[in-house]
């Protein structure tokens, strides 16, 4: 038996922040991030809409890219003391997921958040608040699904929280407030958003009602990703749903090894310099991930399938994996994305040598390589690397290298 959940109701189109005027309650808090939100608009309108709707409003704002556990338990509190039946998310990825894991914790202040990590183990939510979450970028996805990450600054470690608890109640996806985003951040989620999308149709647990959401978001995405970041708003758009239906896919059908691998070295570097964005490293890591998986026969089949889907020509399946890897790597050119660690620079474009330096990333290596088969998105890979492939694959990435064992 499998499981396929979603939000209860999913707002969709230009407009469709005006949705929060239909939530009942009495007390509602809005989790937001950095400031774009409030610039252009979005954050007083959210507001004006609530409190047409009769509630009280409070603000916890200032949650940062990559939010901590420090953050979460500040926000914890923050809705202990303000008691709302109502969690309004509005953002990118980082808001969404920090006030996802603000609601266990104020739901259950016991939860450690070792106990959250534990997957598909949470305690039932809802006994005080339900939750809607706001998208403002298009890759994450996480107004529809089951998954948060969250950083652990003092390990260096993303752990995601997965369980459906966390799925949203209520789901808006407003491309208006997408169409406000920067370019690198278009380039960034979109290659995230590519990524879920491949990752849950080859995943272990796909379904047949997963497959349909994972390759028409993969078709959206490359027809309308590179337009989008080059200006274009009708693409932008389009990658709003494209991102949503990726989301829908892997929440249901899970992610494989290139997640765990971004999940793990996103800020194990951090005393560099630098993070690893999330998108960057996905967009990186993906076409290598591809090579090693493709060594089982039924991802190999998917990968191949999903080079048709996208007619990318090729004669066997051998041929068509070459051409989608080619494809993907393309995609990162035009994006302006590295292709390994090693070229990662300032502000995550390519540059000869990268904030990583090679020692530190050979004597971090067989840690980054045991906390990413550790981590819960290995459990639906395909194929399950031993501590050794890890290592191998990750150097890979590091080096940009071809990856044939």
């Amino acid at each position: 038996m499998q499981r396929f959940t979603l939000p209860r109701d999913l707002y969709h189109g230009k407009g469709a922040l005006e949705a929060l005027k239909t939530l009942k309650g009495k007390k509602a808090i809005i989790c937001v991030g950095g400031g774009s939100m409030k610039r252009f608009g979005f954050l007083q309108k959210a507001e004006d809409y609530l409190k047409e709707a009769g509630f009280e409003v409070k603000l916890f704002e200032g949650i940062e890219s990559d939010p901590s556990v420090d953050t979460v338990m500040r926000g914890a509190k923050a809705m202990e003391e303000f008691g709302p039946d109502w969690i309004v998310a509005i953002g990118g990825g980082s808001p969404i997921d920090a006030a996802k894991a603000m609601w266990i914790k104020y739901e259950h202040p016991e939860c450690t958040f070792e106990d959250m990590c534990k997957v598909f183990a949470l305690p039932k939510l809802r006994n005080k608040a339900h939750f809607c979450a706001v998208s403002s970028t298009s890759g994450t996805a996480t107004e529809v699904t089951a998954f948060s990450i969250i950083t652990d600054y003092e390990k260096g470690i993303k752990y995601p929280i997965a369980d459906f608890e966390i799925t949203p109640d209520v789901a808006i996806v407003d491309p208006k407030l997408a169409e406000t985003m920067p370019q690198k951040l278009v380039a960034h989620t979109g290659m995230d958003a590519m990524t879920h999308a491949i990752e849950a149709y080859v995943s272990t647990a796909h379904a047949n009602y997963t497959d349909p959401l994972a390759i028409w978001a993969i078709r959206m995405i490359r027809r309308d990703l590179i337009n989008s970041y080059n200006g274009d708003m009708t693409a932008r758009d389009n990658m709003h749903d494209a991102q949503c239906l990726a989301g829908q896919a892997f929440s249901n059908a899970s992610l494989g090894i290139v997640h765990s691998m971004a999940h793990k070295t996103g800020a194990i570097f951090a005393d560099y310099g630098a993070h690893i964005i999330h998108g960057a490293a996905n967009a990186m890591y993906l076409p290598k991930v591809i090579a090693f998986n493709a060594k089982d026969p039924e991802a190999k089949a998917r990968y191949a399938q999903i080079a048709d889907e996208l007619k990318l020509g090729g004669e066997t399946a051998d041929e068509k994996i070459a051409n989608l890897i080619a494809l993907l790597r393309d995609m990162n050119d035009k994006l302006n994305i590295p292709h390994c660690i090693k070229h990662y620079g300032k502000d995550s474009y390519p540059t000869e040598e990268g904030f990583v330096p090679e020692n530190v990333f050979l004597e971090r290596l067989p840690e980054i390589a045991k906390n990413a088969i550790a981590d819960a998105c290995t459990l639906t890979n395909p194929r399950k690397p031993t501590q050794e492939e890890m290592e191998k694959l990750l150097k890979a990435c590091y080096y940009d290298t071809e990856v044939d064992f």
